[in-house]
């Protein structure tokens, strides 16, 4: 789906608001038109209908703000290991197999069904997040034919030329609540 066609912003957009649009395109065709043909127009409305319900699910099973801000502060005091122990087993029941490299750019390769991603985390406690991390990383994908990326920002900003850097090289950025989200799906006690 493309990422700005209707049915992708609705997904985006709180759940009332793809049925507050199906119930005005609903009232309008009663108003508008015959009343022996509004009844097939309002059809028209159902995939508003379910688009809504899509997000409601979704909405519904995320995470709440104060869940996410917990879980970035609780990264924030967790030393290195630790971290990456909890990163490994939320990677973990997401399916992937995780393996961790000692230094150069990644810390990780996560492999699922033999798409190999690389991903750096080590600077997770960074103020800032610059483009020199994601050239780093860009060029250990690119030593690894075959592989994507993946750097995790969850505590700093990322400038903006590293932003238009990951865009352009294709390399995809965690930032707080992705890195909070994946921090909640590992199991306890990990």
């Amino acid at each position: 789906m493309a990422p700005n066609s209707l049915f992708a912003i609705l997904l985006r957009s709180p759940w009332w608001v793809s049925f507050a649009a199906a119930g005005a395109i609903a009232l309008a065709c009663g108003a508008l038109l015959p009343a022996h043909v509004a009844p097939f127009a309002a059809v028209g409305v159902l995939p508003l209908v379910a688009v809504g319900s899509m997000a409601a699910w979704r909405q519904w099973k995320a995470p709440s703000p104060s869940r996410l801000q917990a879980a970035l502060d609780e990264a924030g005091a967790l030393p290195w290991r630790q971290l990456a122990d909890r990163l490994e087993s939320a990677w973990r029941a997401e399916g992937y197999t995780v393996q961790r490299l000692a230094g150069g750019a990644a810390d990780f390769r996560l492999d699922k069904g033999g798409h190999p991603v690389l991903v750096s985390a080590r600077r997770w406690k960074a103020a800032t997040h610059g483009v020199e991390p994601l050239r780093e990383l860009q060029a250990a994908v690119r030593a690894q034919e075959g592989s994507t990326c993946a750097y995790l920002a969850p505590l700093g900003a990322v400038s903006d030329a590293a932003r238009d850097y990951a865009r352009t090289h294709g390399l995809t950025l965690l930032d707080g609540p992705a890195v909070a989200t994946l921090l909640l799906k590992a199991p306890a006690g990990a």
